[in-house]
């Protein structure tokens, strides 16, 4: 089902602040607390939006929303690690295209069975394109020896994994939940403070310390990177999910922008040619004639 205009826009939007975040995190050079302070802003933000949906106390949700939640929760947590894992190694313009590059091709081939979704050969061959897009921005030089380029390589792959998994127990938990808003609240409130968790845990009085020198730098990303996947998540009530992952990797077209300006990566002719395999893509998948 391809998606609205003013849908498509938003998701468009959220996309740009996906790759801003996680700009933010790569760029800091104490990643696990810019982390941390990334997730607990979106606890306080789901608890600021919790009184203004329609189950502010999540009754409403059913069982079968909140076990999707409860399963997005802990993937989201393995995500998280393999992210920073990957970071740890590789450039944001090589990691974060192989990780993103997964996600619209594994929902398309799930779609008919976990959305009842069934897409065209149109539309396959629109999600194959973006998918191979996307990831072909990662190929080029590598600035870091042979073994950190395996490490990278190997924990983005596993952060896609989870990317994909993540995007469909919640676009199934979305759309169970009955308001959407309550939902997006609910996970943010329950996913996020696990890597404070874990790093107070594990750095004691070393990650409060971090974490008072970097508070506004790391919660400004987490007001950024929820509201973005807040946007995503109501986009799966709106439109096909394969449509709204497909559009929402476009991210990795702005995280290699900004890595080229920002972060000085590098930007040329086989990044160029990505990004228009991915426009290509998208307007496969969203043709309505």
């Amino acid at each position: 089902m391809a998606l609205d205009p003013l849908v498509a826009a938003l998701v468009l939007l959220a996309a740009l602040m996906h790759a801003t975040w996680n700009a933010v995190v790569k760029s800091d050079t104490d990643r696990q607390t810019s982390m941390a302070l990334v997730m607990l802003a979106g606890v306080g933000m789901g608890l600021v939006l919790l009184p203004f949906t329609n189950d502010p106390f999540g009754a409403g949700m059913g069982r079968e929303a909140w076990g999707w939640l409860a399963c997005s929760v802990l993937i989201h947590c393995g995500y998280y690690t393999c992210l920073l894992k990957a970071y740890r190694h590789g450039d944001l313009s090589q990691v974060y295209p192989i990780a993103r590059g997964m996600g619209p091709l594994a929902v398309a081939l799930l779609s008919g069975f976990v959305f009842g979704e069934a897409l065209s050969s149109r539309e396959m061959l629109g999600a194959a394109v973006i998918s191979l897009g996307i990831a072909s921005l990662a190929f080029g030089p590598y600035r870091g020896t042979p073994e950190q380029r395996r490490h990278s390589l190997l924990y983005a792959v596993l952060t896609g994994c989870t990317i994909a998994g993540y995007l469909v127990f919640d676009g199934r938990g979305v759309r169970a939940a009955g308001d959407p808003m309550a939902y997006i609240a609910w996970l943010n409130i329950v996913e996020g403070p696990w890597v404070a968790v874990f790093a107070f845990a594990t750095r004691g009085t070393e990650f409060l310390s971090a974490a008072k020198r970097g508070w506004k730098r790391g919660l400004a990303g987490g007001a950024i990177a929820t509201l973005g996947y807040g946007i995503a998540m109501w986009a799966f009530t709106k439109g096909g999910a394969a449509h709204v992952a497909s559009l929402r990797e476009t991210s990795v077209i702005f995280a290699a922008v900004i890595g080229a300006v920002l972060l000085g990566e590098g930007f040329g002719p086989r990044r160029i040619i990505a990004a228009l395999a991915v426009g290509a893509g998208l307007v496969l998948m969203n043709w309505r004639g």
